[in-house]
């Protein structure tokens, strides 16, 4: 399942051998347990890497 935050594809999946749903965008990986929880999680963790880019190219 195909998603979008953004301009960015996140890809939604069913994780094999686990209870749950896997979220894969832009080098990052994040688990939950239904496909919006996974979804959910990916924009924090897109929020935090681009907050740290933005204040590394800032210095």
């Amino acid at each position: 399942m195909l998603k979008k935050i953004g301009h960015l594809k996140v890809e939604v999946f069913k994780i094999k051998n686990r209870a749950g749903f896997a979220a894969v965008c832009f080098e990052h990986l994040t688990e939950g347990g239904t496909p919006q929880e996974a979804c959910a999680r990916m924009e924090k963790a897109l929020r935090r890497s681009l907050r740290k880019e933005n204040s590394r190219v800032s210095e």
